[in-house]
């Protein structure tokens, strides 16, 4: 007779206790909130154990907006968790709606709590007067509460923007990072002044307010000095920058001058005493969108002009007509032309072509320049073959390294989940273990001549690595290599049939023998015998030391 009061192993019991344990999702907004976290977890804390929960993970977003996801690591990292089927807990303890998300979209913050879900993780929000429980009121009341948290920020949005509006009008500094020659200092309501602000300083009090103020004599010089260069000497941004970097010249950022740094400094009329504000709007993280003029908030003479005002106009004027729209066709004429001229095309043709547009505009108008060459009837004499079937080996890589996973957790019991870019596997936390990698076979210098395959290493290094050597026309798998991580200082790893031995390299024909390969590995690795210490030496007593030696401390 079966006896029913048996309990399987690792079922009821495991399952019971999962049931009692709770993660935590905290949020403050600014860094001025410094006790914000603490009274969220204290709530939190208080909620758990009227209802006999354990928390045992916290997830905190300190000083990041609720808008978005995209700067909150936290919680993406906690969706991640509960997507992997890895976590210990099955509720998610949040304070309240608003800590869960001021989403845009009340959809997207309902979005990430169906996938917690869906994977059997309950969400409850700890301070509001409703259970999270799925009924009718629950559901009214928690799309009522994600709308207020979406409008509250949409009005605080515009309130914070008129009151910058009006402080930038009153000739105040409001954001933004400076350019080269300038600096920031805090003043205090009666405009007396209360220091430099350096890198990253804020201002002490929300009563006090920043000016602008010029840099040293040396960085007001170099000002001067680009735009007489660009003005004067008709030299480019590019020119400047080289010239530059040549004579060591530290920028603002610390880094090395870019044609960028150079064009901002001659756009910028603070080098001719006028504080502009408002010239781009960015709400709510949305996509950045440039004010037209009647928009900007100017304040003139907010500071001692560096640059004449005559000097300033010229260079304005320069850049306008550096800057000529054209259509399509015209480029493609222009690139016509320009190939009948020379005979061929490539990037240093195209880029030293008086009157020809940038490679960096052809890209953006056709999606690469392969397309726009197509659309001219013109074939370049590389081969990007290889370009077109990157896709189709990137979803080869992602189905093998399933299977392998499939084979370590099925068979071992060793969980590897699938990294972000799809080429390798990885414990969770952890840097990657085994990566994926597709070998093409280079081009025989002469019929007789051994065959090689040029594996280039990243610079994240992992356990084991796997290589899909390809067959001569680079189109089908040819066989597998399994090789262990590879110490060596070169970019590029050889790869022919007789470089295997030396690098400890296994080849495989199959899918199969690769994976039993990849088990037996783990397999000797996890049970593989403890090193036993070593016995350190019995230093031998000397039987009459020599003087020389014999060191007399006092």
């Amino acid at each position: 007779m079966v006896n029913a009061l048996v309990i399987r192993r690792n079922t009821q019991l495991a399952k019971a206790l999962k049931a009692l344990r709770a993660a935590q999702y905290v949020r403050m907004s600014t860094d001025l909130q410094r006790y914000s976290t603490q009274n969220q977890a204290a709530a939190i804390a208080a909620y758990a154990q009227q209802r006999n929960l354990t928390i045992v993970r916290t997830y905190v977003d300190e000083g990041r907006s609720g808008v978005r996801i995209n700067r909150r690591p936290a919680l993406a990292e906690l969706i991640k968790d509960v997507q992997s089927g890895n976590t210990d807990f099955e509720h998610i303890l949040v304070y309240d709606v608003s800590r869960w998300g001021r989403f845009q979209d009340v959809d997207e913050s309902a979005h990430y709590e169906f996938v917690c879900k869906r994977s059997g993780v309950k969400v409850a929000y700890c301070a509001e007067q409703f259970e999270n429980d799925g009924s009718l009121l629950s559901s009214i009341l928690k799309n009522i509460k994600r709308v207020m948290a979406a409008e509250f920020s949409r009005e605080l949005g515009v309130k914070v923007h008129a009151g910058h509006c009006r402080i930038a009008s009153l000739g105040y500094r409001v954001g933004g990072s400076l350019t080269f020659g300038l600096g920031r200092e805090m003043v205090d309501e009666e405009k007396r002044s209360k220091g430099r602000l350096a890198k990253g300083e804020y201002k002490a009090l929300k009563t006090d307010r920043v000016r602008l103020r010029l840099g040293s004599d040396e960085e007001i010089a170099v000002v001067r000095w680009i735009f007489q260069q660009f003005v004067l000497e008709r030299k480019t941004d590019v020119e400047i920058a080289r010239q530059l970097n040549r004579g060591n010249i530290a920028s603002h950022h610390g880094r090395p001058w870019t044609y960028i740094m150079v064009h901002s400094i001659l756009r910028n009329e603070n080098y001719i005493g006028n504080l502009v504000y408002n010239r781009t709007t960015r709400r709510l993280g949305q996509t950045q969108v440039n004010n037209p003029d009647n928009l900007w908030i100017r304040s003139p003479g907010v500071v001692s002009p560096v640059i004449d005002q005559d000097l300033f106009a010229r260079a304005q004027k320069i850049m306008a007509e550096r800057y000529i729209s054209i259509p399509e066709d015209q480029m493609l004429r222009r690139l016509r032309l320009t190939l009948g001229r020379k005979g061929k095309l490539t990037t240093r043709i195209i880029k030293n072509a008086p009157g020809l547009p940038s490679v960096a505009c052809y890209i953006k108008h056709f999606g690469s320049l392969r397309k726009a060459y197509a659309l001219i009837g013109y074939q370049g004499s590389r081969d990007c073959e290889w370009f077109d079937v990157r896709d189709h080996w990137s979803e080869l890589l992602s189905k093998l390294a399933g299977q392998v996973a499939e084979a370590l957790r099925t068979d071992l019991g060793i969980r590897l989940n699938l990294t972000d870019d799809g080429v390798g596997l990885a414990r969770h936390g952890n840097s990657k273990i085994i990566s994926f990698q597709v070998v093409r076979r280079m081009a025989r210098r002469t019929p007789n001549h051994v065959a090689l395959w040029r594996a280039h290493l990243r610079k994240e290094r992992t356990r084991l690595c796997v290589f899909l050597r390809l067959k001569e026309a680079n189109k089908v798998v040819q066989d597998y290599v399994l090789l262990p991580a590879a110490d060596t200082a070169k970019p590029y790893l050889t790869l022919s049939d007789g470089a295997l031995a030396r690098h400890k390299a296994v080849r495989v024909d199959t899918v199969n023998e690769l994976i039993r390969n990849i088990k037996a590995r783990f397999t000797s690795s996890s049970h593989a015998a403890p090193a036993k210490p070593t016995r350190p030496n019995k230093r031998r007593k000397p039987s009459r030391p020599k003087t020389r030696n014999v060191r007399v401390r006092h």
